[in-house]
This record gives C-alpha cells, sequence and structure tokens, in this order.
C-alpha cells in the first residue's frame, strides 16, 4: 500500500512515526510519503515539507503567515496527485489536515484523520465536512467518540492514546549531568512564539532556586542560538550569568522527564508526558493576546481547562496559570506546591486515576489496522 502522511507540529512527528512503524509491521511492502520532522524522517527517508517550516499557532500568527500556508496547500494537492496514494492520512494539524481531506476525498482517496480535531471544544461546525470527507476519523481521547457518533459521525473509532506507545516503548533512560541537585524540568513549548513568550520567566524562576538543577527541554530544529539568546537576556546580572543552575539539552525529552523532581510545562501535549512519567508539574500558557480573546470567546464557558491532564480527568489535578495569571509570583507560589508536602502527593496519586481512564497502550497498532483493512480494496 502507499501512504501519504501529513504531520505538521512536533507532537504529530512523534505520533506519525509510531503510526509508521505500526503500519510498516502491519504491511512490510508500505510505500511512505510524508510531511513531518526528524523521527518520521528516521523511519521513511525525507520528507516533502519539515514541520520546522509548518508550526504556525494561533488566529494572528496564521493570518501573518497566510500566503506560505495557502502556498502549502496546493503544493500538497499536487504531490498527492503526483504520488497517488492509497490513502490520505492527516496526523492531528486540523487547520491544514482538514482542507486536504476534503479535496482527496472529492478525488477519490481514502482519507484518515488520526488524533481528531477538539471540536467539542470549538469549531462544531467542522463536523458537517468531516462527516462528508473523512473515511475513518481515529480518536485519543475516552469521550471523543461517543461525541461524534452523538453527532452522527459513525466513522469515529476510539483508538486509545499514543502516548503511552511512546512512553513505553521510545528511550527513557535517566540524563546523565553533572550535578547532585535534584531536577526541575522546563518545558517551554515547541514553537518559537510560545517559547518567547514562556521561556523568559522558566528562567526567572531558576535564577531564584540555586539549590535545584533546571534543564530546558530544547529541540534542535529551533536552534540553539534562539535558546541561548533568550536565556541571556533575561540573565543580564553577571553573578546570575554565572550561575550553574541552568542548562538546555536538546531532543531528550522524556530522558529529562524520566530524570525530573518536577516540571514547568507550556500547555499541550507535553502536560500529558509529565503526568505518564509521574512528574508534579504546573502548566502555563501565555500566547498573543488578541488570538486568546478570539479563543475564549469561540470556546466560551464548553471548556474549563487547557491541558490534557484537566480535560481527561475533567476535574484540576494540575494548576494552570493562563495570561496574566502567569506571572513570577503565581509561579513561584505554584512551584514551591509541587516540590514538596501534601499537594505534591495529591498529584501524584490523581495522576494514577486519570492514567487508568486512558486505557492500555497500543493506538498505534489498533490505528494501523484500521488504516489498513480500510485499505485493502482501494483502486486507483
Amino acid at each position: 500500500m502507499r501512504y501519504y502522511i501529513i504531520a505538521g507540529e512536533a507532537s504529530g512527528d512523534l505520533h506519525g512515526s509510531l503510526l509508521i512503524q505500526a503500519l510498516r509491521d502491519k504491511d512490510p511492502q508500505a510505500e511512505f510519503r510524508f510531511w513531518g520532522g526528524d523521527r518520521m524522517t528516521a523511519l521513511a527517508g525525507t520528507p516533502v515539507r519539515h514541520i520546522h517550516d509548518l508550526a504556525f499557532m494561533g488566529f494572528v500568527e496564521v493570518l501573518a503567515h497566510l500566503p506560505a500556508v495557502l502556498g502549502n496547500i496546493r503544493f500538497c494537492k499536487q504531490d498527492i496527485a503526483a504520488f497517488r496514494p492509497d490513502v490520505v492520512i492527516g496526523v492531528d494539524y486540523p487547520g491544514f489536515n482538514l482542507k486536504i481531506e476534503a479535496w482527496a476525498h472529492q478525488q477519490g482517496y481514502k482519507t484518515v484523520h488520526y488524533i481528531s480535531p477538539n471540536v467539542w471544544a470549538w469549531k462544531k461546525g467542522r463536523i458537517k465536512g468531516m462527516r462528508r470527507s473523512l473515511d475513518l476519523l481515529c480518536c485519543i481521547l475516552p469521550f471523543e467518540q461517543d461525541f461524534f457518533k452523538e453527532n452522527h459521525l459513525p466513522q469515529a473509532l476510539y483508538v486509545g492514546h499514543p502516548l503511552l506507545d511512546a512512553v513505553e516503548t521510545l528511550n527513557t533512560n535517566h540524563l546523565t549531568l553533572n550535578t547532585d541537585k535534584p531536577l526541575i524540568a522546563l518545558l517551554p513549548g515547541s514553537r518559537r512564539q510560545e517559547l518567547k513568550e514562556s521561556l523568559p520567566k522558566m528562567v526567572q524562576l531558576a535564577r531564584r532556586h540555586p539549590e535545584y538543577h533546571f534543564v530546558v527541554a530544547g529541540m534542535n530544529l529551533i536552534g540553539h542560538e534562539f535558546y541561548d539568546t533568550l536565556i541571556a537576556k533575561y540573565s543580564s546580572n553577571q553573578a546570575i550569568k554565572q550561575s550553574s543552575n541552568l542548562e538546555v539539552v536538546y531532543d531528550q525529552t522524556y530522558p529529562l522527564l524520566a530524570s525530573a523532581h518536577a516540571a514547568i510545562v507550556c500547555s499541550g501535549t507535553a502536560t500529558l508526558e509529565a503526568a505518564l512519567f509521574n512528574v508534579p508539574q504546573v502548566v502555563c500558557y501565555s500566547g498573543n493576546p488578541l488570538s486568546y480573546l478570539i479563543a475564549r470567546a469561540v470556546v466560551g464557558s464548553r471548556i474549563r481547562y487547557i491541558s490534557l491532564v484537566n480535560l481527561i480527568a475533567d476535574r484540576p489535578i494540575v494548576t494552570e496559570l493562563i495570561q496574566q495569571d502567569f506571572n513570577p509570583e503565581r509561579l513561584e507560589r505554584e512551584f514551591q506546591l509541587i516540590t514538596g508536602g501534601d499537594n505534591r502527593t495529591r498529584m501524584l496519586a490523581e495522576y494514577a486515576d486519570m492514567r487508568a481512564l486512558l486505557g492500555n497502550g497500543g493506538a498505534s497498532r489498533r490505528t494501523a489496522d484500521a488504516i489498513y483493512n480500510l485499505t485493502l480494496n482501494t483502486k486507483h
């Protein structure tokens, strides 16, 4: 079979790589063409487009890059037509992938969307188009399959959460660092705009606590210079510059979490990753004010949480510091609560309850099985 897979972000690259491996196990003759990152590249060769050039987030940011987005959509359609796959698979990245899937379905290709968009939170109007254009929708949160079936999208299938597979199968050896202090993981996000908002506040926290060793989860695709510049900007005092309790490690998020005593995490997939590694955390988010106001107006009161941990549990297991609440005073207060005492103990116990809701691993294999069975009779 010929598989065309589109991932546009770091988390999609992770889930896409696990899916490629599962598809190859199911279909040894599989041929892949893909948009993705380094993990997918390691398994399937050179990407059509790398995620480094694709990760635009927020209303204002997408508008600013609209010519590039539209150009990528046109090119993707042409590339699919040239490759003539048996199935087109969008991995998350719904703003882009749902458009491509709708076009691909019109052209007669089988279409799959893996990791359903959060239409239960906002943009519920997307369901009508998804109903028409998707042959299979793979859901990763326990309540999603029932939601979609109630909204007349019977092709929704709950496969489980792929992070369970990732945590089990990827390298989780502990970091080897030149320190005997407890490690605090700083996960400031996977996009430059996120980093500009979150990393400075995290750096300032580290400088106030020499009793801990703070480690930033960096990404090579962002570039070392970007991290160094941001950190230096908020370490202008010479005494602080000479402090050795802050460093950046690149593309080692799981070993870092496996070693961490606690974490400060920018909202996203990383919130669930930290929980699966049993790392107490504070969740933070600060973005473009206009984008945030638009998102809040659209979501309204339907969604109470931004972290996956709280969304899955449907209760506030971890503290979320959003926009103005993500400030040095609040961050300091919440940091104290996760490094010791009853709140830390309570959080770890509630992680176990949340983890039970996700069931067993095997999401990548179940998704690969469903895709393979869907495409058995595809002809072009």
